[in-house]
């Protein structure tokens, strides 16, 4: 059975000689480019306003645990349920239990990395209850069997006609449709699951710790309508979500509109505190957040811990080398791209997902664009680091770098190899990540070393 790594390689390899699939995706990298130039005019100092951010960010998570408690404390206080869950495992059982006592048979999700990272959808069609993806990129990949392609745009990596395809393909719809027939069908295949659905399902892009509230960010209104119908609406949000206060929302709102799709703000931003209240119109009867663990507190070693400031806005994907070449599926996890080579091998485990840290050219340019400033290319090298110091690495590659460690470091060793040994070394033994996709390297006969002695 082929390990994560292998088939990273392989999915890789492929995905970097598609052209077209490169094509589409550096189409729609380009309009988001484009766009985040637009909305980074709204700030009057905007270094000022990531710095403030990161701070922020600094002090909730050196203090996680009080702010956990206050959470809920405020938010329990509002009449919502609050779970604990250590593991993936522990969160699903706790929806089934919620899904079962409700007698559902539908769900309707919102926009979620973290149910995507427990496998929620799977897990409900096991136990007969349908879910429906309602976010249009979602749907689109959900009617595809696919997951997201992108952290903030999942279906990223598909063309207008890729999905006219689709549509046609799964749904019966006449061929080559515009977006907006497209849209205009999505909409009234998901406004029947709204009203039919017990159950509603979100994540949660900021939890605040003074109010006990969950914020919802989305473009489309689904997340609003998957919870004002259902009876039930259930929270999935990660711990490392939480914010102090809702007085810090006017400074994230936008960072993670402007950084996440270039916009000064996005279209629909929710806070949900708890169920309806006696003297509210609309809401939930009940009101559940699952508070998950899965790994994350892994992330709180020094080395990384800077990942838990990351507010999932998806701009380190898009400027990204390796990432627009390869794309969001070959890295075989939930979170792709350079924070997901950073925190996968923490949740998922490091002996299996130890080779995403290598996968990044350390050009840093992930590091320059985030929004919350996380030295994201240095903990790559912490991650490489780690991997080295638990032995996680073959005997075979600490021997290649032992002896390349003892060249590098005597002029003499270097000395002695000739031309006929270095053109070798790269065209026979690394001929498999070398030539493969390159004309063989030959080297000068001189070196450097040897034309500077006979020039002096």
């Amino acid at each position: 059975m082929a390990n994560q790594q292998d088939i990273f390689l392989a999915k890789s390899d492929v995905k970097a000689n598609d052209l077209e699939h490169k094509r589409k995706v550096a189409f729609n990298i380009q309009k988001y480019n484009d766009s985040v130039v637009k909305g980074k005019k709204q700030y009057a100092n905007l270094e000022l306003a990531r710095q403030r951010a990161k701070n922020i960010k600094w002090k909730t998570i050196e203090h996680l645990d009080t702010y956990l408690e206050q959470f809920e404390k405020n938010f329990t206080a509002n009449g919502g349920k609050l779970i604990w869950a250590e593991d993936a495992g522990e969160a699903l059982q706790a929806i089934l239990q919620i899904c079962r006592e409700k007698n559902t048979k539908q769900v309707v999700k919102a926009k979620s990395m973290v149910t995507e990272e427990i496998h929620l959808n799977d897990f409900l069609a096991e136990h007969g209850i349908e879910s429906v993806e309602t976010d249009l990129g979602e749907y689109i990949q959900q009617l595809d069997g696919e997951p997201p392609y992108h952290i903030v745009t999942p279906a990223m990596h598909k063309s207008k006609e890729d999905v006219a395809k689709l549509f046609h393909d799964k749904l019966g719809t006449e061929p080559n449709l515009s977006p907006s027939e497209i849209t205009m069908i999505a909409r009234r295949n998901l406004r029947r699951k709204y009203v039919t659905a017990e159950v509603g399902v979100t994540g949660g892009n900021f939890l605040l710790a003074d109010i006990g509230g969950v914020c919802v960010t989305e473009n489309e209104g689904n997340g609003r309508l998957s919870t004002t119908f259902p009876s039930v609406h259930i929270a999935i949000v990660g711990i490392e979500k939480l914010i102090p206060s809702v007085n810090d929302l006017p400074l994230f709102w936008p960072l993670l509109a402007t950084f996440g799709t270039g916009q000064q703000v996005t279209v629909y931003n929710s806070i949900f505190t708890g169920p309806r209240k006696a003297n509210e119109t609309d809401g939930p009867d009940e009101m559940y957040v699952i508070l998950l663990d899965n790994g994350r507190t892994n992330l709180m070693r020094k080395e990384v811990r800077e990942s838990m400031y990351c507010i999932r806005c998806g701009s380190c994907l898009n400027a990204c080398p390796v990432y627009k070449n390869i794309g969001g599926h070959a890295y075989g996890a939930t979170y792709s791209g350079p924070i997901g080579a950073v925190i996968t091998p923490h949740l998922n485990g490091m002996k299996e997902y130890k080779h995403l840290s290598y996968a990044s050219s350390l050009c840093g340019n992930c590091t320059e664009v985030c929004p919350v400033k996380i030295n994201i290319h240095e903990m790559l090298l912490e991650n490489r680091k780690i991997a080295v110091e638990e032995s996680q690495n073959s005997f075979g590659e600490h021997a290649v770098w032992a002896m390349w460690e003892r060249a590098m470091l005597s002029r003499n060793l270097l000395n002695l190899a000739g031309t006929g040994l270095k053109d070798n070394v790269v065209n026979k033994l690394f001929k498999n990540s070398w030539v493969r996709h390159r004309s063989e390297l030959h080297f000068a006969e001189k070196s450097f070393n040897k034309m500077w002695k006979e020039r002096k």
